[in-house]
């Protein structure tokens, strides 16, 4: 698009330092006349600069180029694992989740977005809606599938992804994780195997350990995802029950597959009759452009269960979920009420208030511009402070770092030394069944960077 065009050609104009750093550009109206376009392509222009943390937008003072990253090389790829493996050691991330909450500790360990992304205030109207408007529901269960309204919210959000989904077909859950759960539940028994990215999402490994699932590690790069040539190979060799992948900004790379390798992916899911289980948490925070379509969008057999939440967007704490099980709906809404037999009523209603009242999606512009800086800003101090070798991973969208660190470092003990000093991030270990990555880690951008944080940032350097 043309808009992106432009943004392009400053994006080059400011790595030439012909606009330095902290030097503002020239006014819209001046940068529609000297390259030709319209005032709104001018201002999307500078809006997708923004989004891509190379600008910051001063009010009623114009766009002033912030500090561009200095690109690192990108995390190494490894190699197919050579069997599944049982999962093991996951308890230890419950240290990981406890140091978020430790005033103390600056958390760059947990994904958990700083409270101030978060659009508390009008959460909390939405609640305070319900709970005068429907008292007496409140206070009942809501059992599965969940609040009509709210499902009814949902589908229209899938709709707009191009998912073909009804209402009837989603049960609310406590948690994407617990929508997870039930999905493996669903899919697989003990002992079967299922195909993971290389790193992947802890918390994924923790519900195949719980499971008694094995893992088989498929090789992912931190640029174009997930390898479908090592999947081939290993869905010729093993016999997979599931794959499980965040095929939007993957948790800990942040890579989004092109919509081609999606579909190439599914293709290949389908000829080995091996259904997907897609984890879409992060999906609504692009750095730029259109939402990325999920792979469920293009699913016409049923092959994909679609798992998502608003954790990452909206609230962590009220702990909302949502599941697309397909033809297994009705045993998908007996295990969620087995789980935990409902859906906390006013979470639900609140949540479904909010996403027709709230504004959703320029709370997502908002929080999606301030991302991408956050990204952008910790990618430039980690280049500054870490060693000259290290590698660094390229999100184009959620808010996490994945960082290769030079050497034999261990960030498990270093992350020990990091807690005790008062900083934490997630040790690269823990993102795979087999140990691997034992140099690597995640940082949480998503942080309210002050002193406080670049001190932190100095410590770890200073450990590392």
């Amino acid at each position: 698009m043309l808009y992106q065009e432009l943004a392009n050609t400053l994006q080059a104009l400011i790595h030439d330092q012909v606009y330095p750093v902290g030097s503002s550009l020239p006014g819209v109206r001046r940068l529609s006349e000297q390259h030709g376009v319209s005032v709104s392509t001018a201002v999307s222009a500078c809006q997708e600069l923004e989004r891509r943390g190379m600008l910051e937008a001063r009010p009623r003072s114009g766009f002033y180029v912030l500090q561009p990253p200095v690109l690192r090389e990108p995390p190494r790829k490894t190699a197919l694992a050579r069997s599944p493996r049982a999962v093991s050691g996951q308890e230890r991330m419950l240290y990981l989740a406890q140091a978020a909450n430790d005033p103390a500790i600056v958390n760059f360990g947990a994904a958990v977005p700083n409270p101030d992304l978060m659009p508390a205030a009008a959460i909390e109207r939405a609640f305070r809606t319900v709970l005068r408007e429907q008292r007496r529901r409140c206070v009942g269960y809501e059992f599965p599938p969940g609040a009509p309204e709210l499902r009814a919210q949902i589908a229209r959000r899938l709709a707009a992804s191009q998912c073909q989904i009804t209402p009837d077909d989603i049960v609310i859950t406590n948690s994407c994780h617990e929508s997870l759960s039930i999905a493996l539940k669903l899919l697989t028994k003990p002992g079967d195997t299922v195909a993971l990215e290389s790193p992947t999402y802890y918390g994924l490994l923790q519900v195949v350990e719980s499971l008694g699932l094995k893992a088989l590690e498929i090789p992912t790069d931190p640029v174009e995802g997930i390898s479908l040539e090592a999947l081939s190979l290993a869905l010729e060799r093993w016999d997979i029950a599931a794959c499980v992948l965040i095929p939007n900004f993957s948790n800990p790379l942040g890579v989004c597959l092109s919509d081609a390798r999606k579909q190439a992916l599914l293709k290949l899911l389908s000829f080995h009759r091996v259904p997907l289980v897609e984890d879409d948490i992060y999906g609504d925070l692009p750095f730029s452009g259109k939402r990325p379509r999920p792979i469920k969008s293009w699913d016409r057999e049923g092959l994909v269960t679609y798992c998502s939440s608003s954790s990452k967007t909206l609230s962590a704490g009220i702990r909302v979920g949502w599941l697309v099980p397909g033809r297994d709906n009705k045993r998908a809404e007996a295990l969620q009420y087995m789980n935990t037999v409902a859906v906390s009523t006013p979470s639900q209603l609140a949540l479904a208030h909010y996403l027709r009242h709230g504004h959703y999606d320029r709370h997502l512009r908002q929080v999606c511009a301030e991302h991408a800086r956050s990204v952008a800003r910790m990618t430039d101090r980690v280049t500054q402070l870490f060693p000259a070798q290290t590698r660094v991973s390229r999100p184009s969208g959620g808010f996490v770092l994945w960082v290769e660190l030079p050497g034999q470092i261990d960030t498990i003990a270093l992350g020990e030394q990091a807690l005790e000093a008062g900083v934490s991030f997630a040790p690269g270990a823990l993102f795979s069944a087999s140990g691997k990555f034992s140099n690597c880690l995640r940082l949480n951008c998503a942080v309210h960077w002050d002193a406080r944080v670049e001190r932190a940032l100095l410590t770890l350097a200073r450990l590392i």
